[in-house]
């Protein structure tokens, strides 16, 4: 049995790293076709470039990646485990992270610190300050990343920038619920992360091509275009709703595994709450998310009130 899960440990692993080697390339790849580029305006602009693409890595990718991995693992189902010392040792640091964090009522916070002797007390609190609290946190972060997936792929009209703009946030929103928890999933959990964020980036860039027409009805299609700039407009609003989706896809599961629940152990289950709980959550990211684009863009297509001559004529 333990040499089963050994396997599926490593196969996990052996999946998540080829795909960062592959996501590492597709970006070299890109990185290199601009700066060819632009080293036909000058050779100095080409290695500005090339420092930037440095610097910008290492800030959204490389940094918040080690926060990632250099947190304490931990599960808030550990809570119900037998103590150890080691047990004992991430409890109380993990404490200490969360009230760092400062997102905490008071009471929450003096019930952790007058319970960091007691292992068992201290369980109960940490159990009561993450089920009751820091899920509502969490939750609230994940929507304004899934927000800013759908506004940023629905205004970009480019395949590649929108994979590497979904990679760059998902990365983000899962330190921020890490950060904000004091900890993170176990390293097999975390490959299959690193898996579904650049799944999820790869069904970003191919939506690039969505084609209306094979998902409107003709008569749709016909009325559509009537109206100007409507189909590329709903076109790309298509696009970072389903974006959007899969962003708080990969929000709620990482959520999940954070928060092991004893009813929701298996992966099936995970998936299918996950995508459940995501789709009851889109419509209100949706909304305002279009709240965020210009208005006079949709003031075009609103129709446009009578005069007051002609009401006063009709009257």
């Amino acid at each position: 049995m333990n040499k089963t899960k050994s396997k599926s440990r490593f196969l996990w692993y052996a999946i998540a790293l080829g795909v960062i080697v592959l996501f590492l390339l597709m970006l070299l790849s890109s990185v290199l076709g601009v700066g060819e580029r632009l080293r036909k305006i000058n050779e100095w602009v080409e290695y500005g470039f090339y420092v930037l693409v440095v610097i910008l890595v290492y800030l959204l990718i490389l940094r918040p990646v080690h926060i990632i991995l250099f947190s304490p693992s931990f599960s808030v189902e550990t809570t119900l485990d037998k103590d150890s010392r080691k047990n004992r040792a991430v409890y109380k640091k993990v404490a200490k992270r969360l009230i760092e964090q400062d997102i905490l009522p008071e009471e929450l916070k003096d019930d952790i610190k007058n319970n960091m002797k007691n292992t068992k007390e201290l369980k109960e609190a940490l159990n009561k300050a993450f089920n009751k609290h820091v899920k509502k946190e969490i939750n609230a972060v994940i929507r304004k990343n899934a927000k800013t997936v759908m506004v940023s792929t629905a205004i970009s009209q480019n395949g590649r920038l929108d994979l590497y703009t979904v990679v760059v946030v998902n990365i983000k929103m899962i330190r921020e619920l890490v950060e904000m928890c004091g900890f993170r999933p176990n390293m097999k959990n975390l490959s299959k992360l690193t898996i579904n964020v650049f799944t999820t980036a790869l069904i970003a860039e191919g939506l690039e091509n969505m084609d209306l027409n094979d998902l409107l009805p003709n008569s749709t299609m016909n009325i559509l275009g009537e109206i100007p700039l409507i189909k590329p407009l709903i076109s790309s609003i298509l696009q970072g709703v389903s974006n959007a989706l899969l962003t708080l896809r990969i929000g709620i599961v990482t959520r999940k595994y954070l928060f092991s629940d004893a009813k929701e152990i298996t992966k099936e289950e995970i998936r299918r709450g996950a995508l459940i709980e995501a789709a009851a959550m889109l419509p209100g990211v949706v909304g305002e998310a279009i709240a965020m684009f210009p208005k006079k863009l949709f003031g075009l297509f609103k129709k446009k009130p009578k005069k007051e001559t002609e009401m006063g004529e009709n009257d």
